[in-house]
């Protein structure tokens, strides 16, 4: 069965919003078992959508149309497929009660163009998951190529061949988007097109090494899963969240796949080490925090070239685990693997005492040397009066030490960079990092292992413009305190 993508809105046309969606489902699509030969964007105007979803209905078993579906008079999707479907449109008294409840909830009157979500073509139905104002549509359609719809009650030409479609159209909003495609869409999909098979996937997130040197560090493994196909291994350069290797294993069932997934994973790890970060949803600052969580230790970070990047990302994570809404990946009641979440030890209940204690950001001198005189030489055993230069090695192992003691922390993280090219020099080029990890002795006590003092700290050479350097330096920094957590630097 062959399903294509239409995602509607000029806004993707003109480059103003990236469009995320359609790789998304693609994504899900290929998990499913579902093949996607098209994806196309079309703007806001009836005759472009008009001729796009013919000529998609033409070639392909299904459709489906993602954006268009808002209350404004630019937003025609529904429209254009009444018009393909030779159909008329008409109120959905239900949907409309739906959304006239939506606005009285949040106390706020709904305005009368809000009613045109509620209008539905006849021969289409809503599908039932509907997290905002905007009905999704499942529309089948009886279907003659180069010719157009045969509306229902209506006899096709004569002798021409009667192909069974079906639209489905869905809100650009992303999450509306994915419940729809989870919930209905896909399950539909997989339905018409006889899959029977399950398909599951892992993926295991890395940090360390290019694309093209884990695509060597694996290619003998790969050449032997070339043979066998199933399960399948892909490579997902994913930027400042690593490279992701994701394992595809098809099985008669659930659990056949992921007994294939598990094999699979147990001989990718020993091949790809300390790479390997963590699964799934799960990010750096889970395995992080996962990783404080396991030694009962509490972490405050000081930052200058990343600005408050890894504050940022570790106050979002925790306060996602400790609401019991992180993404958090890990699939299985499986064997062997549990998410970064459960292993973290960082509480649901929002009165506990937090892991991460807090960040400071020094960007100017005077802050700088405000947290290194701390009138104590264990934050720079240069003395008091002779303070490190903050883009040096020896300044980001004080400024590790100060983020330690300032906040209170058993754990100081630091990150620094020759950020700009006229204070670089040959033996620090620009894009030159230096990070630092300062631990304090804890003892054991009950389950929780004892942790000697360390002071550690790395100086690495990092790509790209300003923001890239930020950016990298941040992940950098935490994941030199995963490995040395994990007993791995």
């Amino acid at each position: 069965m062959k399903t294509e993508i239409i995602a509607v809105g000029t806004e993707l046309l003109l480059g103003q919003i990236v469009d995320t969606n359609s790789s998304w489902m693609g994504e899900q699509l290929a998990l499913a078992g579902i093949d996607s030969h098209y994806q196309t964007k079309v703007g806001d105007n009836f005759d472009r959508i008009d001729a796009s979803l013919r000529l998609a209905l033409d070639r392909s078993d299904a459709v489906i149309v993602c954006g268009g579906l808002g209350p404004t008079q630019d937003d025609i999707t529904r429209e254009v497929l009444t018009s393909v479907m030779g159909a008329d449109l008409v109120l959905d008294e239900v949907i409309a009660d739906r959304i006239r409840a939506m606005f009285a909830s949040r106390s706020r009157p709904m305005p009368g163009n809000n009613l045109r979500q509620a209008m539905v073509p006849t021969g289409a139905t809503p599908i039932p998951q509907q997290p905002g104002t905007a009905p999704g549509l499942m529309a089948p359609i009886r279907w003659v190529r180069g010719v157009g719809a045969v509306p229902h009650g209506a006899e096709p030409p004569d002798g021409a061949e009667v192909l069974d479609r079906v639209v489905y159209v869905v809100p650009g909003v992303p999450y509306e988007m994915r419940e729809m495609l989870n919930g209905t869409v896909l399950g539909d999909l997989q339905r018409r097109a006889g899959v029977s098979a399950t398909i599951e996937s892992r993926v295991l997130r890395t940090w360390g090494q290019s694309e093209s040197g884990l695509a060597e560090m694996l290619a003998g493994r790969i050449d032997e899963l070339d043979e066998t196909g199933n399960p399948t291994l892909a490579f997902l350069a994913s930027g400042i969240e690593g490279i992701k290797v994701r394992i595809t294993a098809k099985g008669a069932d659930s659990a056949e796949a992921w007994r294939l997934i598990d094999a699979e994973q147990a001989v990718l790890e020993p091949l790809l080490g300390d790479l390997v970060f963590a699964y799934d949803d799960d990010t750096m600052e889970t395995a992080v925090l996962a990783e404080l969580g396991r030694f009962g230790l509490t972490l405050g970070v000081a930052e200058t070239i990343t600005g408050g990047r890894m504050a940022n990302r570790l106050s979002s994570a925790e306060a996602a685990l400790r609401a019991g809404t992180a993404p958090g990946g890990a699939k299985l009641g499986d064997p062997g693997l549990a998410s970064a979440g459960d292993d973290a030890r960082v509480s649901s209940d929002p009165t506990a005492p937090r892991t991460f204690a807090g960040g400071i950001v020094a960007r100017s001198e005077h802050l700088a040397e405000y947290l290194l005189h701390a009138g104590s030489s264990e934050v720079s055993p240069m003395g008091d009066d002779l303070v490190p230069p903050l883009a040096s090695v020896a300044g980001a192992e004080a400024l590790a030490r100060a983020a330690r003691l300032r906040s209170g922390a058993s754990v100081g993280l630091a990150v620094t960079a020759v950020e700009d090219r006229a204070s670089a020099t040959p033996e620090h080029p620009y894009g030159t990092a230096f990070l630092a990890v300062s631990i304090s002795a804890q003892p054991a006590h009950g389950d929780t292992p004892a942790v000697a003092h360390r002071d550690k700290a790395d100086e690495i050479r990092l790509p790209g413009d300003r923001e890239r350097l930020a950016d990298y330096s941040a992940i950098s920094a935490l994941n030199l305190l995963r490995l040395i957590l994990q007993d791995r630097h």
